[in-house]
């Protein structure tokens, strides 16, 4: 299968052209080396297992750029996995107009060449902050998803909505994967995980915000990657042209848990630097998998205890002493 995969560079892109190419996929990635969120040479240095494979094909651009975006799409991929995008809540409260070209135009620009072209087959990478503070739980896909907390999560949102509009005017089949907290190797450097482990690594303090109670749904990146990848071998045999999937662990971790598993995993105590609860941050996510355990066959397998400790087995490899 020949597949175009935007932010290829990232966490999640990489792991998955990994995996795509493990299967005998054709990758073409996409990825401008933004630094926003992270320096470029981390990003260098997730790719570098892929250069040299003959499956894979990258390309430094920005899906912004309308004939860039064109030009990869008229060379027909099968589907296209569109997984880059501008990250993180609380820098969105920073700078909403930047997240709202980035994300929402940048998708645009994609289902535009997708209808241009005839491509038939889109995934989107969304996320679990579009169900923000006022849905029940645990969060279902039937939820209308009309509050989301965040500039970042109303990008996501409205690019789930832009994914069904296309579904419903063009031979389309998209499906949106709703992300719950990835974490794993690779992970982003500012996400809580990798953040938390680094500091009490490295003797500094903690900061918490709010009581520790919030808690969240992590998902470790390998029932993240099971999950794309049924999504995308779905879209050949749609249930709906449009279709909505959480891809979660379906089990939630308090934020003062989360550490005391870091915790023992390091072997080492961290201090605590508690602070006010911030803005765009919800009390609680946690996916029901229903609808896709029996549509992608989807089952998360690694819990956080193990996960955290594979975790910081690599960050102990990886990192410490090294470039994060």
């Amino acid at each position: 299968m020949r597949i175009l995969l935007t932010g290829a560079a990232g966490f999640i892109g990489s792991s998955l052209a990994e995996r795509l190419l493990l299967r005998g996929d054709e990758v073409c990635g996409l990825d401008n080396f933004d630094e926003t969120l992270y320096a470029a040479p981390l990003k260098e240095r997730n790719l570098a297992p892929l250069l040299g494979h003959r499956g894979f094909r990258f390309v430094r651009g920005d899906f912004l750029d309308e004939k860039r975006v064109d030009e990869l799409v008229s060379a027909r991929p099968e589907v296209v996995v569109h997984l880059g995008a501008l990250a993180g809540v609380r820098p969105s409260l920073l700078q909403p107009k930047r997240y709202q070209r980035v994300n929402i135009e940048g998708t645009v620009n994609l289902l535009e060449a997708c209808r241009a072209h005839g491509i038939g087959r889109f995934v989107f990478a969304s996320s679990s902050s579009v169900y923000g503070a006022h849905s029940s739980v645990p969060f279902r896909e039937e939820d209308p998803a009309m509050r989301p907390a965040s500039p970042y999560a109303a990008t996501k949102r409205a690019g789930e909505l832009l994914c069904s509009n296309y579904s419903d005017l063009f031979p389309l089949t998209t499906v949106a994967l709703r992300f719950f907290t990835v974490y794993g190797p690779r992970q982003r450097p500012e996400m809580a995980i990798h953040k938390f482990t680094r500091l009490i690594a490295e003797g500094q303090s903690v900061p918490l915000f709010g009581d520790g109670s919030t808690a969240r749904d992590y998902t470790f990146i390998d029932d993240i990657l099971d999950g794309v990848l049924a999504s995308i071998d779905r879209t050949a045999n749609p249930v709906e042209r449009f279709r909505v999937y959480n891809l979660g662990g379906s089990r939630t971790t308090t934020l003062r848990h989360l550490v005391e598993l870091i915790e023992a995993a390091l072997g080492k105590r961290a201090t605590i630097d508690w602070q006010p609860q911030q803005p765009g941050d919800v009390p609680i996510t946690f996916a029901e998998v229903g609808r896709a355990a029996a549509e992608l066959g989807y089952s998360p397998k690694v819990p956080i205890e193990q996960g955290i400790a594979r975790f910081v087995e690599w960050y102990r490899k990886s990192c410490i002493g090294g470039t994060f």
